[in-house]
């Protein structure tokens, strides 16, 4: 696969992301698609991750020297193959261009295990997983569909909805009791199983919360575990958001993009105002217009999400474990669930959750849960096989249940 073309940021709020052709130049099609993503309410991150896709798939294209307006189902078809078999590129990390090492960080993720020891999560592979071609078969189908009522592109979508579910109608038969399914699926899209939200055990955060080395980083997972907020959202927090005297802090949600205070626990404002002097004392901005999140050193700069994944990992080293920063909101949901007195329409509020379902996922048991659970059931048969028989009840002559049962050889 070529490595040409690029996805651009371009920091304007108009035109968030572009993509590029192996010249440099825009393409126009990617550029009108991203514009209708954003008229239909789409974040940024959202254009980024189509744009990425939209990037595979034009490298793709250039490699086998064919026009994006002319495919058809038989290029989207190789393209899904070639997803299923293929190696993801290795990409050089920034440090390592100008030195001897062929690879970069991207190497290094070859040589993990394929489960993690302490975690049981899957590493990331040397292949596409089935969630990243999923994602790249609906991003690829919506560009087309879309390419096709504004009256561009091929007659024909390249990635199709599969052909046993075309003739029906949709939801035909559907009882009124159930909720409804999922039925547009494409042809090449690989079937994704539903997962399990895996928390961190009390045992490893406290490890991995004792190995963080700032107060800032030590105010951020406690208010991650305790919020159940999403990454991006508490640091995208403002200075004056929060409010240690009712034990609030505000946040502006993803989807709804409403500001919504959730509650936290006291430990996080001791954190947090520890951070806050520490930084103030440093000469770093103070005010309601500047974030509340900052870098430690000069330039100040707000914290982003990849160097408050990178802190996470680093502080994980010691465990060894390969818990991801979103883990922490499947902890404290986890926690909320678990709690009798909390009612889970509650948690539903605080997770800031469309449908009761999604929050439902909590109430089922965790990998963890469930393997301390039958190997305390192997424990309790083990324990039972070797102790002794209840003597029998009064009245009984033992010598008699012995010949009875068979218990003495006669």
């Amino acid at each position: 696969m070529p490595d040409i073309g690029r996805l651009l940021e371009t920091g304007d709020a108009w035109v968030p992301y572009q993509l590029l052709d192996a010249n440099g130049a825009v393409i126009e099609p990617a550029a009108v698609y991203f514009a209708e993503l954003q008229a239909a309410d789409k974040r940024p991150s959202t254009i980024r991750s189509y744009g990425n896709d939209l990037l595979r798939w034009w490298r793709f294209l250039v490699a086998i020297d064919f026009p994006w307006d002319t495919v058809t189902p038989a290029e989207g078809r190789d393209f899904a193959r070639w997803m299923q078999l293929a190696d993801k590129p290795i990409r050089v990390h920034w440090r390592d261009k100008d030195s001897s090492r062929p690879t970069g960080h991207g190497g290094s993720r070859r040589l993990e295990p394929p489960v993690n020891a302490v975690t049981g999560k899957s590493s990331p592979g040397s292949k596409y997983s089935k969630s990243t071609r999923a994602h790249a078969e609906t991003v690829l189908r919506a560009f087309y569909d879309f390419q096709q009522e504004i009256g561009k592109g091929p007659l024909v979508n390249p990635f199709p909805l599969d052909r046993s579910r075309r003739s029906k109608r949709r939801h035909e038969h559907h009882n009124p009791m159930d909720l409804y399914r999922k039925e547009r699926v494409g042809r090449y899209r690989p079937k994704v199983s539903q997962r399990i939200p895996k928390k961190i055990p009390d045992e490893h955060f406290n490890m991995v919360f004792a190995a963080l080395k700032s107060h800032r980083d030590r105010a951020l997972l406690a208010f991650w575990v305790s919020t159940g907020a999403r990454a991006e959202e508490l640091l995208s927090a403002r200075q004056g958001d929060e409010d240690p005297g009712q034990q609030l802090i505000a946040v502006t949600r993803k989807g709804s993009r409403k500001v919504q205070q959730l509650p936290a626990s006291p430990d996080s404002f001791v954190w947090l105002r520890l951070y806050q002097e520490e930084l103030w004392r440093h000469g770093a901005p103070r005010g309601r217009r500047h974030p509340l999140w900052l870098t430690l050193r000069r330039p100040w700069r707000p914290l982003t999400y990849h160097a408050a994944r990178a802190m996470f990992t680093r502080a994980q080293k010691t465990l060894g474990s390969n818990y991801s920063i979103h883990a922490l909101r499947h902890t404290s949901a986890y926690r909320m669930v678990d709690d009798p007195a909390m009612n889970i329409t509650d948690v539903q509020w605080v997770l800031d959750h469309a449908h009761l379902t999604t929050t439902q996922l909590y109430t089922t048991p965790s990998q963890d849960d469930v393997i301390t659970s039958v190997l305390a059931h192997h424990a309790r048969q083990s324990s039972a096989a070797a102790q002794p028989p209840a003597p029998p009840a009064a009245g009984y002559n033992p010598h008699t249940l012995d010949i009875l049962f068979g218990n003495q050889a006669r």
